[in-house]
């Protein structure tokens, strides 16, 4: 997947969800989300909070170290958070829907339902809008319940419940990993 594609998927997920998780369907090869939307997104939340750091900063020397630790801190959470997110759901799916386990059929759904979090976070690393960026997080919520409902083809009966606990996980892990990572960073310094 080049740029336009990933542009193009991401303005998808985010304007048409319904639509795009139609068109998700069709796709064979679930690893394409990995290298072809994952990965350049997490790439991008990093590169963007490494800059985002010079942007009136005015620690001096100590700014590079301060964006390394940012740049690092972003990169691991948002990886860490993508694979346990995805291993929780293939838990929950196991368990709620009585389903075999579906490990790369979850990593997709989870990873394309991480969309609206990965662009909040390159505007974010960007420009400082914190409260707007958390109230924006919701908006999962609606990706995922879509998601579940025609990716993951989650019965009327178990839906709501599942696509609520789905967006919990994509919201949390994330953000409980980049707490860990600057606790044990402060620790460590």
């Amino acid at each position: 997947m080049n740029y336009k594609e990933l542009f193009d998927r991401i303005m998808s997920l985010i304007s048409t969800p319904v639509k795009a998780w139609e068109e998700i369907c069709d796709e064979t090869d679930h690893q394409k989300v990995m290298g072809g939307f994952v990965y350049p997104l997490i790439g991008l939340c990093g590169l963007s909070v490494f800059i985002g750091t010079f942007i009136g900063n005015t620690a001096g020397v100590s700014a590079f170290q301060i964006a390394m630790t940012r740049c690092c801190a972003t990169f691991v959470s948002l990886f860490g958070g993508f694979f346990l997110a995805a291993y929780l759901s293939n838990l929950l799916g196991k368990k709620m829907l009585k389903r075999d386990e579906e490990v790369e059929q979850n990593r997709q759904f989870v990873g394309y339902s991480m969309v609206v979090i990965f662009a909040l976070n390159i505007i974010s690393g960007l420009f400082s809008i914190s409260i707007l960026h958390w109230i924006l997080q919701f908006y999962t919520v609606f990706v995922v319940y879509e998601g579940a409902r025609a990716f993951m083809k989650v019965d009327e009966e178990n839906l709501t419940r599942y696509a609520l606990i789905v967006s919990a996980l994509v919201l949390l892990c994330p953000t409980i990993i980049s707490m860990l990572f600057n606790k044990l960073s402060l620790i460590l310094n």
